[in-house]
């Protein structure tokens, strides 16, 4: 199983945890590998050129069909190269604050990037990630002219937001939550179209003030193009069935996701609009790697 993105990223725990209940359920060890750099695109590459045996596995997510609209020349065809095995997992990102900022509601938020334009920094795991698309999405909905600062991961993002050099993030629910209830962060909204139930005094975006606001944190397990069918509904079945159990749905929750399963053409569907989607926000923000 190739994970495209960060060890300790919001894709790495929920992989590792669905490949040991995997090699359970297969039989066979089912080995865990990051591939991170390029939006994605180096691991995501590796297994749409691998054997489309069933024995190389992708688990990816937004970043998936984020990068295709950002990188003027891709190695694969996102659409079209992988076989949708299932969906596994959605959440919410949290738009939180440095208290440095003196703001407590998007509402202030806003009000203060428009009071000083382009002087309010946020901070994203790295150009063309979800987290810049995410808040990119919501400067532009928001009229919040705010400068975007790239970082080579989440971990760095968040160590700089919690000092105070940067002010403002999108972050993954995880990583932001013991800052929180120690006070060094402060939680605006989710971005989601409904509350976090962890968090159910933080409200979505759009209940914040910026109407029609959502961007949801998906995971989906992919194959090769070409990979047989009963291959493809072996690993949905698993999949799906390793889904239900209340320890894996616990796990879950604890990395900031919650289990969502969707068979191999519903996932299809989905990520087809999900392509659409981002692809109109990278054009709407002009936002761009080479």
């Amino acid at each position: 199983m190739v994970i495209p993105l960060s060890p300790g990223g919001f894709a790495d725990v929920p992989g590792r945890l669905l490949a040991a209940r995997l090699s359970s359920a297969l039989g066979r060890p089912v080995y865990v590998e990051n591939k991170p750099g390029a939006g994605g695109t180096i691991g995501a590459d590796a297994i749409a050129k691998s054997l489309p045996d069933g024995y190389n596995i992708l688990f990816t997510g937004t970043p998936h069909v984020i990068s295709p609209w950002l990188y003027r020349s891709m190695p694969y065809d996102a659409m079209k190269d992988f076989a949708p095995v299932a969906l596994v997992a959605t959440g919410p990102y949290i738009l939180v604050v440095n208290p440095q900022l003196g703001v407590g509601t998007v509402r202030e938020l806003v009000a203060a990037a428009k009071a000083r334009p382009g002087t309010i920094d946020y901070a994203s795991s790295g150009n063309g990630s979800a987290q810049h698309l995410v808040s990119a999405l919501f400067s532009t909905m928001a009229g919040a002219p705010l400068n975007h600062v790239p970082y080579k991961g989440s971990g760095s993002a968040m160590q700089d937001l919690v000092s105070g050099q940067v002010k403002v993030s999108f972050a993954g629910i995880p990583n932001a939550l013991a800052h929180l209830k120690s006070g060094r962060l402060r939680a605006l909204a989710v971005s989601t179209s409904r509350r976090w139930p962890d968090l159910p005094e933080v409200p979505t975006v759009a209940e914040a003030g910026i109407q029609d606001f959502e961007a949801t944190l998906w995971l989906n397990l992919a194959a090769p193009a070409g990979t047989p069918a009963e291959i493809v509904q072996r690993l949905y079945n698993e999949t799906a069935k390793a889904l239900q159990e209340p320890e894996l749905q616990t796990s879950f929750r604890a990395s900031g996701v919650e289990a969502h399963i969707l068979a191999p053409q519903e996932l299809a569907a989905f990520m087809r609009t999900e392509y659409d989607k981002w692809g109109k926000v990278v054009r709407a923000t002009g936002a761009t790697i080479n």
